[in-house]
């Protein structure tokens, strides 16, 4: 893709074993992130003899997955929808089950406002306004790094076919699903779209979800005593619920914020954005001023990691999880709306079994 996205704190430690792409497949996954690799790993699981190959046109982790902060919440962006089911008890059952380290850590998530504080708050801040804990909500942090090393393993010891650089170039929609991709033509039972904000030709999501990119910085680490200063001796991640938005959370005592969205035209102004030109620098100039005022503690932090990633905004903030308009055996998943760490996993894990035809697909629309 030739990005520059930043220095992100965690690094995707895997290298998929080269393999010969068959004429045909039980199932083709498109995409190498949280969604793609886990709906991978979980077809194979639940079904070893069934043929299932993942094409991810860059890097296993290049996209959304590999950059994000890594918050796991419990609900979607627009809330708990109607058979969602306990997402995060969900998350933890499949990573337990695909064998996946990830430093989960469910401690649970505050949610800041400015207005209507909880009694004794253990956070005080100064943020266009007063930032105060005003609620707590289930959740809580993973290494996105070791989230997607550990689904690709699972996946690959299961049995499925990675293939990167193996972008899709043409999806043809008969009978039969065919894929013209840069490793080959292959002929698919089923396919999953997990390309999230890309691909939106493909995936039949133009014009309906907006791509946009979000940025985060990372502090050098801080003593526990200045953890406690600042309000989070807890070690709980953070977000606030009325504007500005800002999220955080810990790691190795560091502390990562996130804020801002720059927008595109096309989804695929992404690829080429540049995290040292333009807007982009405006915006971690605006976050690293901002931190450094939110309490005197902060002052003076030094940063050692600024990066971001791709967020897929859908409609009504509703996850896209339905058929492709084009073909009964096509799944869409995606547009998690910045609440995609648990989800992710959690749908594609759903989305295995619809392709099974063991679960129906949720009515969100």
């Amino acid at each position: 893709m030739g990005k520059n996205w930043g220095n992100r704190p965690w690094e995707v430690d895997f290298i998929p074993a080269h393999k010969t792409l068959p004429a045909t497949l039980d199932f083709a996954i498109v995409g190498g992130g949280f969604t793609g690799l886990a709906a991978a790993a979980w077809l194979k699981t639940l079904a070893p003899d069934k043929s299932v190959a993942l094409f991810e046109s860059d890097v296993i982790g290049a996209g959304s997955s590999g950059h994000t902060g890594g918050m796991a919440l419990a609900e979607t962006a627009a809330g708990d929808l109607p058979g969602l089911g306990d997402v995060l008890a969900g998350y933890r059952k499949i990573l337990k089950k695909l064998q996946v380290d990830a430093d989960l850590t469910l401690p649970g998530v505050f949610e800041l406002g400015r207005s209507k504080p909880s009694k004794n708050s253990p956070i005080s801040w100064k943020d266009s306004g007063h930032l105060r804990v005003v609620a707590e909500v289930p959740g809580g942090s993973i290494n996105p790094g070791k989230m997607i090393s550990g689904l690709a393993r699972a996946a690959e010891r299961a049995g499925v076919l990675l293939f990167e650089h193996a972008a899709v170039d043409e999806m043809k929609f008969p009978d039969t699903l065919e894929l013209q991709t840069a490793v080959g033509a292959v002929r698919a039972a089923n396919i999953l779209f997990a390309t999230n904000g890309f691909a939106q030709e493909l995936n039949g999501l133009r014009g309906r979800v907006q791509t946009a990119f979000t940025t985060a910085m990372m502090t050098e680490p801080l003593s526990e005593e200045a953890l406690a200063d600042i309000g989070l001796a807890e070690g709980k991640p953070f977000y606030t619920v009325d504007l500005p938005y800002l999220w955080g959370r810990l790691l190795n005592n560091a502390l990562i914020f996130g804020s801002g969205l720059i927008f595109f035209e096309d989804w695929r102004g992404v690829h080429t954005l540049d995290v040292n030109q333009g807007e982009v620098v405006v915006v971690f100039d605006r976050l690293q001023k901002r931190i450094r005022n939110l309490h005197p503690t902060l002052q003076h932090v030094k940063f050692t990691h600024r990066w971001g990633g791709p967020i897929c905004i859908s409609e009504a903030w509703k996850p896209v999880f339905e058929r492709h308009m084009k073909s009964k055996n096509a799944i869409v998943l995606g547009g998690f709306s910045g609440h995609g760490v648990a989800q992710s996993v959690y749908l594609g894990a759903w989305a295995a079994e619809a392709m099974l035809g063991n679960r129906e697909l949720p009515t969100w629309k």
